[in-house]
C-alpha cells in the first residue's frame, strides 16, 4: 500500500470521525450564531494565516534551494536536539531561513530573564505589586530584553547557517549582509509579538501560545508522512505498528490532558457579614491548587542545561550526553524536571500571599488557623501534590527518546509523543476551548462537553 494513501486514509478517517459528531456540529452552529465570537475566530485564523505566509518568506540573499533535503544544514536540525526543537517551534521558518526563522523564543527567553530577576532585584519585585501599571512596565522591559536577546542570536543564527551551507548565502557573508540579515530577523520577530498581542486583544486565547502551537502543528503532517516513509521502507515496518504508533500517542495524549487538569481543591469559608438589607460572605469556595503548577517551564529550562556539555566537544563527558537516547542524557534531564519543578513552583505559588489575601476577605480554611498554621497548610499541600506532578512531568520529558529508542519512531514524529510540544499543544487547546466555551455559556447556549466544564491551565 503506497504510503501516501496511508496517510490520506488516516486522515480521512478524522475528518468522517468529526463530521459525524452531532454535538461538534452543533457546537460549531452556535460558535457562527455569535457574531462576536465568529470575528474572534475569523480573526485569529486570520493572523495565524499571515504568520504561516511568513513562514516561507526567505531573508533576501539567501538561496532556499540550497537548504533542502539532503543538504548539510537539513543535516543538522534533523541531528540537533536543541535546532530541531527550534525548527519545531518556528514552523520550520528556522530551517527555511525564513524571516520569522527566530520565532518567539527569544521573546520567551526574555520573560523568563524578566521573573527570575522579579525574584531578585527589588525595583522589578516592586512593579510586580503595582497592578496594572507595574504589568506595562514588565512588558515593556521584556520587549527591550528581547531586542538584546536577537542582537545576540540574530548573528549567531547567520554565523550557523554560513558555517553548514556557505553556498546559500548568494552574496557572501559581508558584515553588511549579517547587519541588514539580523535587523530583519529582529524585525521578524517582533512581528509576531505584534500579532500575538492582537490575537490576544480582538481574538480569542493567547496569541503568543497560539502562534507556537501553530507551528507545532505545523509539522505534524510532514513528520507523519515521515514516519509512514520509514516504517514501509523496512521489511518489519507494516500499517499494524503505525496503528499501535497512533494508539500510544492517542493515550500519551489523554495522560497529559489528565495531568494539566489534576487539581487539589482546598476549601475556603468566608465569614457572614449582614451590610444593610444584604447578607455577603457565608459561603464556601475552593482554591485550585494545579498538581503541574510550573507547566512547561521546567522541561524548557532542563532542556537548555543539556546543552552546556555539548561546550565540551571531544571529552568523554560532552560523549555520554551526546546522544538524547542515552541512558544519562534522560536520566540527567529527569532530575533537572523534577528539580526546577519544584523551584519553578516556588515563584509563582506563593502561600504567605495566599493566607494574606484570605484573611483579608474574611476567609479562612476550616480547621486551620488563619496566619502562620493556613501558610503551612497550604505549603505542605503544594509539596505533596508537587512530587507526583514533577514525576510525571519527568516521564512526559524523556517520553520522546524512548519512543525513539524502544519503538524506533522517527525524531522528527517522536518529538510529539512528550517534552515540551505535547504540552503546549495540550495547554493551549484546552485554554482556547475554555475561551470558546465561556462565550457560548454567556449567551445561554450548551458547553463544549456534555458534563462538567473544561479546566484550561489557568
Amino acid at each position: 500500500m503506497n504510503q501516501y494513501l496511508v496517510v490520506g486514509i488516516v486522515f480521512l478517517v478524522l475528518i468522517a470521525l468529526l463530521a459525524t459528531n452531532k454535538k461538534l456540529v452543533e457546537t460549531l452552529k452556535n460558535i457562527y450564531k455569535i457574531e462576536e465570537l465568529r470575528k474572534r475566530v475569523l480573526y485569529t485564523i486570520g493572523l495565524l494565516l499571515v504568520y504561516r505566509l511568513g513562514s516561507f518568506v526567505v531573508i533576501p540573499g539567501i538561496n532556499p534551494n540550497a537548504l533542502g533535503e539532503g543538504s548539510a544544514y537539513a543535516s543538522q536540525l534533523e541531528g540537533n536536539g536543541l535546532l530541531g526543537l527550534l525548527n519545531i517551534f518556528s514552523g520550520g521558518a528556522f530551517g527555511n531561513a525564513a524571516i520569522l526563522a527566530l520565532g518567539v523564543m527569544p521573546y520567551i527567553t526574555a520573560s523568563i530573564i524578566i521573573q527570575l530577576m522579579g525574584m531578585m532585584i527589588p525595583y522589578f519585585q516592586k512593579m510586580q505589586k503595582e497592578g496594572e501599571s507595574g504589568r506595562r512596565k514588565m512588558n515593556q522591559w521584556t520587549r527591550f530584553l528581547t531586542i538584546g536577546v536577537l542582537l545576540i542570536q540574530g548573528p549567531a543564527y547567520i554565523a550557523n547557517l554560513y558555517h553548514q551551507e556557505p553556498t546559500a548565502f548568494v552574496y557572501g557573508n559581508t558584515f553588511l549582509f549579517v547587519a541588514y540579515a539580523t535587523t530583519i530577523l529582529i524585525a521578524g520577530t517582533m512581528f509576531i509579538m505584534w500579532l500575538g498581542e492582537k490575537i490576544t486583544d480582538k481574538g480569542i486565547g493567547n496569541g503568543i501560545s497560539l502562534i507556537i502551537m501553530i507551528g507545532i502543528v505545523a509539522r505534524l503532517p510532514h513528520a507523519l508522512l515521515a514516519e509512514v516513509n520509514a516504517r514501509f521502507q523496512t521489511a518489519s515496518g507494516s500499517a499494524i505498528m503505525l496503528i499501535l504508533e497512533l494508539v500510544l500517542l492517542f493515550l500519551v495524549f489523554m495522560a497529559t490532558i489528565a495531568l494539566v487538569q489534576a487539581v487539589r481543591k482546598v476549601p475556603v469559608q468566608y465569614a457572614k457579614r449582614i451590610v444593610g438589607n444584604k447578607q455577603y460572605g457565608g459561603v464556601r469556595q475552593y482554591i485550585p491548587l494545579k498538581m503541574n503548577a510550573a507547566n512547561v517551564m521546567p522541561i524548557i529550562f532542563a532542556q537548555a542545561l543539556m546543552f552546556i556539555p555539548a561546550l565540551f566537544s571531544g571529552t568523554a563527558f560532552a560523549a555520554a550526553f551526546s546522544s538524547m537516547t542515552g541512558f544519562w542524557y534522560n536520566f540527567t534531564l529527569a532530575v533537572l524536571v523534577i528539580a526546577f519543578t519544584y523551584f519553578y513552583t516556588a515563584i509563582i505559588i506563593n502561600p504567605q500571599m495566599m493566607a494574606d489575601d484570605m484573611k483579608r476577605n474574611g476567609g479562612f480554611i476550616p480547621g486551620v488557623k488563619p496566619g502562620k498554621q493556613t501558610v503551612n497548610y497550604i505549603d505542605t499541600i503544594m509539596t505533596r501534590i508537587t512530587l507526583p506532578g514533577s514525576f510525571f512531568l519527568a516521564i512526559v520529558a524523556i517520553l520522546p527518546a524512548l519512543a525513539m529508542r524502544f519503538l524506533g519512531i522517527q525524531q522528527a514524529f517522536a518529538y510529539f509523543y512528550g517534552g515540551t510540544s505535547l504540552l503546549i499543544m495540550v495547554g493551549v487547546v484546552l485554554d482556547t476551548l475554555k475561551q470558546i466555551e465561556s462565550y457560548l455559556l454567556m449567551r445561554h447556549y450548551d458547553g463544549l462537553m456534555k458534563t462538567g466544564r473544561i479546566q484550561g491551565r489557568h
